[in-house]
């Protein structure tokens, strides 16, 4: 019966998991083509180690310097932290989707009702976790090594990266036995995700025992492309092996439905905030918020770190400055405007998940009961989209302050954190662009609103990061919104295209909510 399970789990998955893996074989493309590129002899390469290699803030954000060696494994020192984040998340709602939340919403329970084993749930999903990172490994290392890297490099690094993933797979099954719901499952393995991209960026940085803790350090330290570690992969395999073995152990220990740990009962009243929709939404998105601000923050300082060492950065690699908007004629400013449009990007996918909640709460069959009383239509949908606007708002801003600040400090000029918080705000309406698009996919065509949502933001990030390297045409540059703002704090700022890019959002937005109006509820 498991085997009918991992067939249902893959028909399930048919559509948003070829998006994943796609995307992962994609980023180690560009980044094998445009490394190799770049850096095409030996004395390149050598600049790069010298120029990187001093740099904490670099190494923390990367990988360990020892990777700068060689070329396949400067294009590991570049991708594999961020890869490994890619893939963790993937197995992490891969397998919390396929576990906890089938027993939150009552599937699990009626799967189980026929000839299904108590444990065949839990391996169904595991197993899917494995055949997705399998694909994973399969599409980087065709990435890798059709761009003419060393086979045997190849190998080493899909697999390790599969693993990594594979590990963040049964951290996720262990915590879906833990936790009642799908919240507690997520917060613990995002946590555990956060923690080991710090302790290999701790241990790359200061003391290298750190990176031994965390899977990320342990793919990192297989050094694919020489010497050529194979042994790490034997702590990837036991720490999966113990992990697995701990969510089978626990499963046995509760009850359908419940997890090891009870949630916490609520206050016997409930408080004032939660007499209205809006209060209601911002209980909901609290954690979220709180979760991106800090962690979009956090990465925005580190950008930020960096600012000061960029321009000998571009002196010693001039190639690179075609990768930055403008050029090398300001470089700074031309590296903190990229920087900008990457935290930009990620206040908008924060906004679109926001935004898709409602669909969520909709689905669930919260949203009818909410609907059910005295809410209005129009009042429950603004509560989300309020807090989508304002939440992205809030991490973009953040994500500026930060930049700002940590370069400030690097320059003694305390004044570029709120000058850089004031240059996040001009992204801000291109941000609300893609957010619209997902507002407007909600009202009109409800099941595609996720696609809708993630589609445009994906368009739009691989426009404003790839757009010279594809080769991509104008008209096509032009579909995106970034490219209607101004790029600051390189370009001089003026308010029309702000205004208009303003004006659209507001259109689209209400364009949704008048779609709302009209269909069912739950259609």
């Amino acid at each position: 019966m498991t085997g009918v399970l991992i067939a249902f789990n893959l028909r399930l998955e048919r559509r948003a998991l070829p998006l994943w893996i796609a995307g992962v074989g994609l980023l180690f493309l560009i980044q094998s083509t445009q490394s190799q590129s770049l850096y095409d002899t030996p004395e390149k390469l050598a600049q790069l180690r010298a120029t990187l290699g001093g740099n904490t803030a670099v190494i923390a954000m990367s990988g360990p310097p020892e990777l700068l060696g060689t070329i396949g494994n400067e294009i590991v020192f570049e991708m594999f932290a961020f890869a490994a984040i890619i893939v963790a998340l993937m197995n992490m709602f891969l397998v919390g989707r396929h576990t906890r939340a089938d027993e939150e919403a009552g599937r699990a329970e009626l799967i189980r009702s026929a000839q299904v084993s108590r444990h065949s749930p839990l391996y169904a999903a595991l197993a899917l976790a494995a055949i997705a990172n399998t694909a994973v490994a399969v599409v980087v290392f065709a990435a890798t090594a059709g761009t003419g890297l060393d086979k045997t490099g190849s190998a080493l690094t899909a697999l390790a990266l599969a693993g990594v993933g594979l590990v963040f797979a049964a951290v996720t099954a262990l915590a879906a036995q833990i936790f009642e719901h799908t919240r507690g499952v997520y917060g613990l393995t995002g946590s555990i995700i956060g923690a080991s991209y710090a302790l290999r960026a701790a241990g790359d940085a200061g003391n290298p025992a750190l990176a031994w803790v965390s899977p990320i350090g342990w793919g990192q330290r297989t050094f694919p492309f020489g010497p050529g570690r194979w042994w790490p992969l034997l702590l990837i395999l036991g720490t999966l092996s113990a992990l697995t073995l701990a969510a089978h152990k626990t499963l046995d220990r509760r009850d359908v439905g419940a997890g090891l740990i009870r949630p916490r009962l609520g206050r016997p009243r409930a408080s004032r905030a939660l007499r209205g929709p809006s209060g209601l939404a911002w209980r909901l998105h609290r954690g979220t918020v709180i979760g991106w601000t800090a962690g979009v923050g956090l990465l925005g300082a580190a950008y930020g770190s960096i600012g000061d060492s960029i321009e000998q950065y571009i002196a010693d690699n001039p190639e690179v400055a075609a990768y930055l908007p403008g050029g090398a004629a300001d470089v700074v400013d031309a590296y903190l405007a990229l920087s900008l449009t990457l935290c930009a990007l990620l206040a908008a996918a924060f906004g679109v998940s926001a935004t898709l909640r409602a669909r969520a709460e909709e689905t669930a069959g919260r949203a009818e009961v909410v609907l059910a009383a005295s809410t209005g239509r129009a009042a429950w949908l603004a509560s989300h989209v309020g807090v989508a606007l304002a939440g992205s708002a809030l991490v973009l801003v953040t994500a500026g302050f930060g930049e700002g600040l940590a370069y400030g400090m690097t320059v003694d000029e305390p004044g570029q954190a709120i000058r850089m918080a004031g240059a996040a705000l001009v992204y801000l309406p291109a941000v609300w662009a893609i957010i619209a698009v997902a507002v407007l996919g909600f009202g009109w065509l409800a099941r595609a609103a996720a696609a809708a949502g993630w589609v445009a933001l994906g368009y739009c990030a691989v426009v404003a990061l790839f757009a010279d390297s594809f080769r991509l045409p104008d008209w096509s540059q032009q579909a995106s919104p970034f490219a209607h703002v101004p790029a600051a704090p390189l370009d001089a700022v003026t308010a029309g295209p702000i205004v208009t890019l303003a004006v659209i959002v507001a259109v689209l937005v209400a364009a949704g909510f008048a779609g709302f109006r009209r269909r069912d509820v739950g259609y």
